[in-house]
């Protein structure tokens, strides 16, 4: 069995090395390019940013990434966001983002390690909920509307929301279909970081072979 196709998005706004090879050890295969066919056709897409949400929006319209990620979401593929790369799913200060999900990011500073709060059926983060994660950001969401208001008679399901508490509660992940958003950094995390990517790339194979 092949290896699933993972292009890092480079948006040009940041060092995506570090990420690139957790994904090889994770087992994908890597392509760090900003080529909107590569990113359209992989088996997964991944968008990491760091700094400030503006920059990485600039950076993503500027390559077409915003409307790449739109079409593989509305096509069911799969779509990593790490760190600011979160941020973009929501808006924010001083910038537009993508609003895959209602809600901001808001001025939050944690730089150091949390336990999460692993939802029920997560599949990412199973067994993991007393592992610590690294987390380095000055902005977080610390609300996920739209679980607050989603409708108990609905067949759809709710989206996955992982927590975290550094001060305030804060949303350290999501899983959500296609869709999967991390603010904390699982190549920085250790062996839960690493269980946590080598799962997305496995979802991936499983795809593949649907």
């Amino acid at each position: 069995m092949s290896a699933p196709r993972v292009v890092v998005l480079d948006h040009g706004t940041g060092d995506f090395a570090g990420f690139a090879a957790a994904l090889e050890r994770a087992g994908a295969s890597v392509t760090l390019t900003a080529d909107k066919r590569s990113a359209l056709d992989a088996d997964g897409l991944v968008v990491v940013g760091d700094g400030d949400l503006s920059d990485l929006m600039s950076g993503l319209r500027t390559v077409g990434a915003d409307q790449v990620i739109d079409r593989r979401l509305a096509g069911g593929r799969a779509v990593l966001a790490v760190g600011v790369g979160l941020h973009a799913m929501f808006t924010g200060p001083g910038a537009d983002g993508l609003e895959e999900w209602p809600g901001t990011v808001e001025e939050h500073v944690h730089d150091g390690w949390s336990t999460v709060v692993v939802p029920e059926n997560s599949v990412l983060f199973a067994g993991l909920q007393d592992a610590p994660f690294r987390f380095a950001h000055a902005y977080a969401a610390r609300r996920f509307p739209l679980l607050e208001s989603w409708p108990a008679d609905t067949r759809m399901n709710a989206p996955l929301v992982v927590w975290a508490q550094h001060d305030d509660p804060f949303v350290a992940a999501v899983e959500n279909g296609p869709l999967t958003a991390l603010q904390l950094r699982p190549e920085l995390s250790g062996d839960a970081g690493a269980t946590v990517l080598t799962r997305w790339v496995s979802s991936l194979s499983l795809e593949k072979n649907e």
